[in-house]
Protein backbone atom coordinates (compact mmCIF):
# COMPACT_ATOMS: atom_id res chain seq x y z
CA UNK A 1 0.00 0.00 0.00
CA UNK A 2 1.15 3.76 -1.29
CA UNK A 3 2.06 5.64 2.06
CA UNK A 4 -0.34 8.65 1.97
CA UNK A 5 2.03 11.24 2.85
CA UNK A 6 3.69 10.36 -0.36
CA UNK A 7 0.32 12.27 -1.92
CA UNK A 8 0.94 15.03 -3.70
CA UNK A 9 -0.99 18.59 -2.60
CA UNK A 10 -2.49 20.50 -4.27
CA UNK A 11 -0.49 23.38 -5.46
CA UNK A 12 -2.53 25.98 -4.67
CA UNK A 13 -0.84 27.41 -1.49
CA UNK A 14 2.65 28.15 -0.31
CA UNK A 15 3.74 24.58 0.83
CA UNK A 16 4.44 25.58 4.42
CA UNK A 17 1.24 27.93 4.35
CA UNK A 18 -1.68 27.24 6.71
CA UNK A 19 -3.76 25.68 4.55
CA UNK A 20 -1.31 23.44 2.85
CA UNK A 21 0.03 22.37 6.17
CA UNK A 22 -3.77 21.85 7.63
CA UNK A 23 -4.67 19.84 3.91
CA UNK A 24 -1.50 17.13 4.95
CA UNK A 25 -2.89 17.02 8.22
CA UNK A 26 -6.29 16.70 7.19
CA UNK A 27 -5.10 13.57 4.45
CA UNK A 28 -2.86 11.66 6.42
CA UNK A 29 -4.95 11.71 10.22
CA UNK A 30 -8.95 12.29 8.98
CA UNK A 31 -11.58 10.42 8.16
CA UNK A 32 -13.17 10.29 4.58
CA UNK A 33 -15.81 12.49 5.82
CA UNK A 34 -13.71 15.11 6.81
CA UNK A 35 -11.39 14.63 4.24
CA UNK A 36 -14.12 15.27 1.48
CA UNK A 37 -15.35 18.22 3.67
CA UNK A 38 -11.96 19.52 3.57
CA UNK A 39 -11.46 19.26 -0.34
CA UNK A 40 -15.06 20.94 -0.93
CA UNK A 41 -14.24 24.04 1.61
CA UNK A 42 -11.25 24.69 0.59
CA UNK A 43 -10.56 22.71 -2.85
CA UNK A 44 -13.77 23.29 -4.76
CA UNK A 45 -14.71 19.88 -4.11
CA UNK A 46 -18.25 18.78 -4.83
CA UNK A 47 -20.90 18.48 -2.29
CA UNK A 48 -22.13 15.26 -3.48
CA UNK A 49 -19.29 12.75 -1.73
CA UNK A 50 -19.83 14.72 1.20
CA UNK A 51 -23.70 13.68 1.31
CA UNK A 52 -22.83 10.31 0.80
CA UNK A 53 -20.12 10.00 3.55
CA UNK A 54 -22.40 11.54 5.97
CA UNK A 55 -25.21 8.94 4.89
CA UNK A 56 -22.88 5.97 6.58
CA UNK A 57 -23.33 7.11 9.89
CA UNK A 58 -27.55 7.12 9.18
CA UNK A 59 -29.79 4.77 11.02
CA UNK A 60 -32.88 3.22 10.30
CA UNK A 61 -34.39 5.57 12.94
CA UNK A 62 -33.60 8.34 10.50
CA UNK A 63 -30.84 9.36 13.65
CA UNK A 64 -27.12 9.42 13.48
CA UNK A 65 -24.91 7.05 15.07
CA UNK A 66 -21.29 5.39 14.36
CA UNK A 67 -19.20 7.70 16.46
CA UNK A 68 -20.02 10.68 13.59
CA UNK A 69 -19.62 13.16 16.71
CA UNK A 70 -15.97 11.01 17.77
CA UNK A 71 -16.62 11.17 21.55
CA UNK A 72 -19.45 8.88 21.19
CA UNK A 73 -18.31 5.59 20.09
CA UNK A 74 -21.45 3.55 19.71
CA UNK A 75 -23.50 2.77 17.03
CA UNK A 76 -27.10 4.39 18.11
CA UNK A 77 -28.50 7.24 17.32
CA UNK A 78 -28.43 10.55 19.80
CA UNK A 79 -29.22 13.88 19.13
CA UNK A 80 -25.18 15.06 19.68
CA UNK A 81 -24.81 12.88 16.15
CA UNK A 82 -27.52 14.34 14.37
CA UNK A 83 -26.56 17.83 15.12
CA UNK A 84 -23.04 16.75 13.22
CA UNK A 85 -24.78 15.37 10.51
CA UNK A 86 -26.98 18.68 10.75
CA UNK A 87 -24.46 20.80 10.51
CA UNK A 88 -22.46 19.30 8.12
CA UNK A 89 -24.56 18.72 5.66
CA UNK A 90 -25.69 22.50 6.10
CA UNK A 91 -22.73 23.09 5.26
CA UNK A 92 -22.69 21.99 1.92
CA UNK A 93 -26.37 23.40 1.10
CA UNK A 94 -27.32 19.20 1.27
CA UNK A 95 -29.98 20.08 3.89
CA UNK A 96 -32.78 19.01 1.91
CA UNK A 97 -36.52 18.66 3.20
CA UNK A 98 -37.24 14.80 2.74
CA UNK A 99 -33.84 14.03 5.30
CA UNK A 100 -35.22 17.06 7.40
CA UNK A 101 -38.25 15.16 7.49
CA UNK A 102 -36.69 12.23 8.18
CA UNK A 103 -34.42 13.41 11.38
CA UNK A 104 -37.35 15.42 12.90
CA UNK A 105 -39.44 12.17 13.07
CA UNK A 106 -35.98 10.82 14.92
CA UNK A 107 -35.78 14.06 17.24
CA UNK A 108 -39.41 13.55 17.73
CA UNK A 109 -39.34 10.06 19.26
CA UNK A 110 -35.90 11.07 21.57
CA UNK A 111 -37.26 14.44 22.92
CA UNK A 112 -38.24 15.45 26.16
CA UNK A 113 -42.55 16.26 26.86
CA UNK A 114 -41.74 19.90 26.05
CA UNK A 115 -39.94 19.67 22.51
CA UNK A 116 -36.25 19.13 23.98
CA UNK A 117 -32.88 17.29 23.16
CA UNK A 118 -30.89 15.39 26.31
CA UNK A 119 -27.10 15.42 26.82
CA UNK A 120 -26.84 12.17 26.82
CA UNK A 121 -23.75 10.42 28.94
CA UNK A 122 -21.28 8.80 26.42
CA UNK A 123 -22.01 5.73 27.50
CA UNK A 124 -25.37 5.73 26.03
CA UNK A 125 -24.58 4.92 22.71
CA UNK A 126 -22.92 1.37 23.41
CA UNK A 127 -25.34 -1.48 22.51
CA UNK A 128 -24.84 -2.81 26.01
CA UNK A 129 -26.21 0.18 26.96
CA UNK A 130 -29.09 1.62 24.71
CA UNK A 131 -29.82 -0.31 21.29
CA UNK A 132 -29.39 1.17 17.96
CA UNK A 133 -32.84 2.96 17.69
CA UNK A 134 -33.72 3.12 21.21
CA UNK A 135 -35.00 6.63 22.28
CA UNK A 136 -35.59 5.72 25.95
CA UNK A 137 -32.14 6.13 27.29
CA UNK A 138 -32.61 10.20 26.15
CA UNK A 139 -36.38 10.75 27.34
CA UNK A 140 -35.24 9.91 31.22
CA UNK A 141 -33.25 12.44 31.31
CA UNK A 142 -34.03 16.50 31.33
CA UNK A 143 -33.74 18.82 27.97
CA UNK A 144 -30.44 20.64 27.36
CA UNK A 145 -29.97 24.18 25.41
CA UNK A 146 -26.74 22.92 24.76
CA UNK A 147 -28.32 20.04 22.48
CA UNK A 148 -31.24 21.50 21.60
CA UNK A 149 -30.36 24.66 20.22
CA UNK A 150 -27.95 24.14 17.52
CA UNK A 151 -30.11 21.55 15.70
CA UNK A 152 -33.35 24.34 16.09
CA UNK A 153 -31.37 26.84 14.60
CA UNK A 154 -29.98 24.81 12.06
CA UNK A 155 -33.33 23.24 11.07
CA UNK A 156 -34.78 27.04 10.66
CA UNK A 157 -31.79 28.19 8.86
CA UNK A 158 -33.26 25.51 6.32
CA UNK A 159 -36.80 26.58 6.56
CA UNK A 160 -38.14 23.27 7.91
CA UNK A 161 -41.15 23.20 9.50
CA UNK A 162 -42.50 20.17 11.49
CA UNK A 163 -44.71 19.95 14.04
CA UNK A 164 -41.89 18.96 16.52
CA UNK A 165 -39.59 22.22 15.76
CA UNK A 166 -42.70 24.29 16.82
CA UNK A 167 -42.09 23.23 20.64
CA UNK A 168 -38.71 22.55 20.30
CA UNK A 169 -38.55 26.30 19.49
CA UNK A 170 -40.65 27.02 22.08
CA UNK A 171 -38.19 25.38 24.25
CA UNK A 172 -35.19 27.42 23.70
CA UNK A 173 -37.19 30.73 23.34
CA UNK A 174 -37.73 30.48 26.79
CA UNK A 175 -34.08 28.67 28.08
CA UNK A 176 -32.03 31.17 26.17
CA UNK A 177 -34.09 33.93 27.68
CA UNK A 178 -33.96 33.05 31.36
CA UNK A 179 -30.21 32.58 30.89
CA UNK A 180 -28.50 34.72 33.57
CA UNK A 181 -25.54 32.34 35.51
CA UNK A 182 -24.32 30.48 31.69
CA UNK A 183 -21.67 28.54 31.09
CA UNK A 184 -20.38 29.34 28.12
CA UNK A 185 -21.35 26.35 26.08
CA UNK A 186 -24.84 27.33 26.85
CA UNK A 187 -24.17 30.74 25.26
CA UNK A 188 -22.33 29.50 22.37
CA UNK A 189 -25.49 26.99 21.53
CA UNK A 190 -27.77 29.99 22.42
CA UNK A 191 -25.72 31.80 19.54
CA UNK A 192 -26.62 29.11 17.22
CA UNK A 193 -30.37 29.19 17.82
CA UNK A 194 -30.61 32.94 17.74
CA UNK A 195 -28.47 33.81 14.75
CA UNK A 196 -31.33 31.72 12.82
CA UNK A 197 -34.68 32.06 14.59
CA UNK A 198 -37.12 33.18 12.60
CA UNK A 199 -38.34 36.03 14.85
CA UNK A 200 -35.08 38.21 14.37
CA UNK A 201 -36.31 41.21 16.95
CA UNK A 202 -36.79 39.15 19.45
CA UNK A 203 -33.64 37.32 18.21
CA UNK A 204 -31.62 40.55 18.53
CA UNK A 205 -32.67 41.42 21.84
CA UNK A 206 -32.15 38.38 23.47
CA UNK A 207 -28.52 38.57 21.92
CA UNK A 208 -27.81 42.23 23.20
CA UNK A 209 -28.90 40.66 27.03
CA UNK A 210 -26.26 37.88 26.50
CA UNK A 211 -23.56 39.50 25.10
CA UNK A 212 -24.08 41.82 28.61
CA UNK A 213 -24.22 38.58 30.85
CA UNK A 214 -20.60 37.07 28.53
CA UNK A 215 -19.20 40.43 29.51
CA UNK A 216 -20.53 40.56 32.97
CA UNK A 217 -20.02 36.70 34.08
CA UNK A 218 -16.31 36.82 32.27
CA UNK A 219 -17.69 34.30 29.76
CA UNK A 220 -15.18 35.04 27.51
CA UNK A 221 -11.26 35.74 27.43
CA UNK A 222 -10.63 39.27 26.04
CA UNK A 223 -7.25 39.50 27.12
CA UNK A 224 -4.93 36.63 24.84
CA UNK A 225 -1.79 37.76 26.93
CA UNK A 226 -3.40 37.54 30.36
CA UNK A 227 -1.83 34.63 32.42
CA UNK A 228 -3.37 31.17 31.15
CA UNK A 229 -5.27 32.82 28.71
CA UNK A 230 -4.12 31.15 25.80
CA UNK A 231 -4.44 27.15 24.08
CA UNK A 232 -2.11 25.22 25.61
CA UNK A 233 1.75 25.12 23.52
CA UNK A 234 1.69 23.06 20.14
CA UNK A 235 2.25 19.24 20.34
CA UNK A 236 4.93 17.64 18.57
CA UNK A 237 3.76 16.27 14.78
CA UNK A 238 1.85 12.92 14.89
CA UNK A 239 0.79 13.67 18.69
CA UNK A 240 -2.85 12.64 19.30
CA UNK A 241 -2.87 14.45 22.36
CA UNK A 242 -3.96 18.20 21.79
CA UNK A 243 -7.03 19.12 23.37
CA UNK A 244 -7.95 22.40 24.77
CA UNK A 245 -10.36 23.23 27.84
CA UNK A 246 -14.30 23.16 27.26
CA UNK A 247 -14.30 26.36 29.32
CA UNK A 248 -11.97 29.00 27.75
CA UNK A 249 -13.43 30.96 24.97
CA UNK A 250 -12.72 33.45 23.06
CA UNK A 251 -14.87 36.36 20.46
CA UNK A 252 -13.75 33.98 17.78
CA UNK A 253 -15.99 31.25 19.99
CA UNK A 254 -18.88 32.94 19.71
CA UNK A 255 -18.95 34.74 16.90
CA UNK A 256 -18.13 32.24 14.31
CA UNK A 257 -19.23 34.01 11.37
CA UNK A 258 -19.56 37.93 10.79
CA UNK A 259 -22.84 38.05 10.53
CA UNK A 260 -23.24 36.18 13.65
CA UNK A 261 -25.43 38.70 16.40
CA UNK A 262 -22.35 37.74 18.65
CA UNK A 263 -20.04 39.92 16.82
CA UNK A 264 -21.81 42.90 18.04
CA UNK A 265 -20.54 41.25 21.59
CA UNK A 266 -16.93 42.77 20.79
CA UNK A 267 -14.72 45.59 19.67
CA UNK A 268 -13.03 45.41 15.98
CA UNK A 269 -9.49 45.16 17.96
CA UNK A 270 -11.15 42.34 20.23
CA UNK A 271 -12.13 40.13 17.11
CA UNK A 272 -8.50 40.93 15.78
CA UNK A 273 -7.09 39.36 19.03
CA UNK A 274 -9.28 36.79 19.22
CA UNK A 275 -8.43 35.92 15.44
CA UNK A 276 -4.95 35.96 16.25
CA UNK A 277 -5.03 33.37 18.40
CA UNK A 278 -7.38 31.12 16.60
CA UNK A 279 -4.62 31.49 14.42
CA UNK A 280 -1.74 30.65 16.15
CA UNK A 281 -3.60 27.35 17.56
CA UNK A 282 -2.29 25.41 14.52
CA UNK A 283 0.14 22.99 15.71
CA UNK A 284 3.45 21.33 14.65
CA UNK A 285 1.70 18.91 12.77
CA UNK A 286 -0.45 20.99 10.89
CA UNK A 287 -3.70 20.85 13.07
CA UNK A 288 -5.49 22.61 15.61
CA UNK A 289 -6.76 21.51 19.41
CA UNK A 290 -10.16 19.47 19.59
CA UNK A 291 -12.01 20.99 22.37
CA UNK A 292 -12.08 18.99 25.56
CA UNK A 293 -15.89 19.46 26.72
CA UNK A 294 -16.39 20.33 30.44
CA UNK A 295 -16.51 17.41 32.84
CA UNK A 296 -15.85 14.87 30.02
CA UNK A 297 -13.30 12.06 30.47
CA UNK A 298 -10.10 12.24 29.18
CA UNK A 299 -10.83 11.14 25.57
CA UNK A 300 -9.37 8.82 23.87
CA UNK A 301 -6.70 8.22 21.31
CA UNK A 302 -9.33 7.43 18.53
CA UNK A 303 -11.83 9.71 19.43
CA UNK A 304 -9.47 12.70 19.49
CA UNK A 305 -7.57 11.70 16.74
CA UNK A 306 -10.68 11.98 14.63
CA UNK A 307 -11.96 15.42 16.52
CA UNK A 308 -9.00 16.98 15.27
CA UNK A 309 -9.52 17.19 11.56
CA UNK A 310 -12.87 18.71 12.79
CA UNK A 311 -11.70 21.29 14.72
CA UNK A 312 -8.82 22.08 11.93
CA UNK A 313 -11.68 22.60 9.40
CA UNK A 314 -13.67 24.83 11.52
CA UNK A 315 -10.36 26.84 12.84
CA UNK A 316 -9.98 27.53 8.87
CA UNK A 317 -13.95 28.67 8.10
CA UNK A 318 -13.95 31.23 10.63
CA UNK A 319 -10.36 32.62 9.59
CA UNK A 320 -11.68 32.27 5.78
CA UNK A 321 -15.25 34.40 6.93
CA UNK A 322 -13.37 37.00 8.83
CA UNK A 323 -11.09 37.37 5.43
CA UNK A 324 -7.72 35.97 7.34
CA UNK A 325 -5.51 34.67 4.94
CA UNK A 326 -4.98 31.23 4.91
CA UNK A 327 -1.48 31.25 2.74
Amino acid sequence: MADIAAVPLTPTSPPHGTLARAERFVWLTARVLEQRLFAHHFRDGAAGPVETAVEAYRNADGGYGHALEPALRGPASLPAHTARALHVLDSVARCDARRAEDVCRYLTSVSTTEGALTAIRPEAALPAVRPAGSGDAAVRLPGALSATAPVVGLLHRNEVWHPWLFRATDFCWQAVESLDAARPGDVVAAVLFLDHAPDRARAEAAAERLGHLVRRERLVVLDPDAPGARPAASTAPGSVSGHTPGDRRFPHDYARTPDSLARAWFTDAEIERSLDVLAAGQQADGGWPARRLPGAPEPAPAALLEARPIATIEALRTLAAYGRSLA
